[in-house]
């Protein structure tokens, strides 16, 4: 499994929703709750989120590979979790 970096800020409502999705699919597929998730506020930690080359939060990683960024929907998010645990 690859880690999954989330971009984020505890403000955003696109944030907030992103990790309302990412329930639904854990209920859907529980698996995907093994695989290494870190969470950065850019606002916390502004040395390290600015290190990727980004705009917008919610952004998705896995390992080094930009997968999403911007308002998500579930498919995103999934797809997110799909390359992670390929």
């Amino acid at each position: 499994m690859k880690e999954i970096k989330m971009f984020m800020m505890d403000t955003c409502p696109h944030c907030k929703r992103a990790l309302e999705l990412m329930e639904e699919i854990f209920i859907e597929h529980p698996e995907y709750r093994d695989i290494p998730l870190k969470k950065i506020d850019e606002n916390i930690e502004p040395d390290y989120a600015y290190q990727f080359d980004y705009y917008y939060v919610p952004t998705f990683y896995v390992e080094e590979a930009k997968i999403h960024e911007g308002i998500p929907s579930k498919d995103d998010i999934k797809r997110v979790f799909m390359e992670a645990s390929a």
